[in-house]
This record gives C-alpha cells, structure tokens and sequence, in this order.
C-alpha cells in the first residue's frame, strides 16, 4: 500500500502507540485522522482530531461519516485490567472484550464500505503476543487479543477480494502507559514499532511481529 497517499484513521492516537502511529504517518506525507474519545487530547500538529469512542455504536458510525476519505484504518485502541478468567472481575473482563475485540469489529465494519468506496487499501490491527501466549493473571487480556487474531485472519479471507487487505500486528511489552511498571530494559520505544509495522502495512505483510520475544513465541507455536 503507498502510505504516502493514503488517508488514515487512528484509534486511541492521543497517547501512546496510537500517538506515534499518526506521527509516522504524518511523516510519511499521509492525512491522518487522529480518533480519541476526548478529541481535544490530541495534541500532535497536523492530525485531525475525531471523537472515536471504539465502544460506543453511535460514536463508530459517526466517524465513518466524518471522515469518508479514509484508505487506512488502524484499530489501536486497547486496556488492559489484569484480570484472570475465573477470578477476576467479570464486569472488567466484559469490558476488555468490548474494547479489544468489538472496538476492532465494530470500526472495521463501518469503515469497509468506506475504505471500498475510495479504491480500497487496508486494515491493521494491533494485537500482542498474548494473542498466542496465555498467563493465567492476564487470562481476560489474552482472551480478547486471541480472538482478535482470529478476527484478523477471517476478515482478511473475506476483505481480499474487495481490494482491502488486513494485517496484524503482535508485539510484547512498549514504553507506554499500559506496561509502566515493567522495567525499562525490557520495553520497545513505540516510535519503533510504529514505524516497523507501517513498512509491513506498506509491503502488505499479514503478520506483522514487532520484538524478539513475539518472533520467539511465534516461532514455538507448534510445539
């Protein structure tokens, strides 16, 4: 995909990865859409902030309205409540695979019509090795990014033959909000992973891994 003309559409860009997911886009020469749930949180120069709530039906369709150029949509947004499965709070686990697993369906079938009708483009979806690496405290977490990595692999099947391909990209632990108490040693600068995972959106790549520790894990699968 040529990034360069694309126009892109961000979950969860005031912060984080999301944040440098636009940067890097914007770097790139791409129309960036910068969704958040309280818009006036994005403070990155030259994004368009859009109110985005990936739980909210209403707040997703809306969207789809407000940016109908989109050719790229990064479904980013994601919580982590470090709940296990059988233990854990059932309310929070519910509210994990709202976010992690409907808040990547929901925009994605508002915005496939959408993405279709500009000549078509693509889809990426950020996941985790959780997705295949399953520790009983984070048993909700892993829970929602393995069904997201199915949710990637069947969409893509059935999005190929309207010109939208689908990636997804895994990675462990980032320098971000989400993995502040994991020391510093062991976090990926997100800058990186975004600009990583954009040369595999770029080259068209269905599985995107962003660290040696997700490659490992990948590698192990089928033993």
């Amino acid at each position: 995909m040529d990034l360069m003309n694309s126009v892109a559409l961000v979950t969860g860009a005031n912060r984080g990865l999301g944040r440098a997911f636009a940067a890097n886009l914007l770097e790139r020469g791409a129309k960036v859409y910068a969704g958040a749930r309280n818009p006036d949180t994005v403070d990155l120069p030259g994004a368009i902030p859009l109110r985005f709530d990936v739980t909210d039906p209403a707040s997703i369709e809306r969207a789809a309205k407000d940016a109908p150029d989109v050719t790229l949509l990064i479904n980013n947004a994601g919580v982590a409540s470090g709940q296990a499965l059988v233990g854990g709070d059932l309310d929070l686990i519910r509210a994990e695979m709202e976010t992690n697993f409907y808040g990547t369906l929901l925009p994605t079938r508002a915005f496939v019509p959408v993405i279709e009708a500009n000549g078509g483009g693509a889809i990426l979806n950020v996941l985790s090795v959780l997705s295949w690496f399953h520790q009983a405290a984070f048993g909700a977490y892993n829970a929602s990014k393995a069904a997201g990595w199915a949710l990637s692999n069947a969409v893509r099947d059935e999005l190929s033959p309207r010109g939208i391909q689908v990636s997804a990209l895994h990675v462990a632990y980032m320098d971000t909000d989400m993995a502040a108490s994991v020391p510093a040693d062991q976090k990926t600068d997100p800058a990186i992973v975004a600009a990583l995972a954009l040369d595999g959106v770029a080259a068209g790549e269905p599985e995107i891994l962003a660290d040696d520790l997700t490659r490992q894990v990948k590698a192990a699968l089928a033993g």
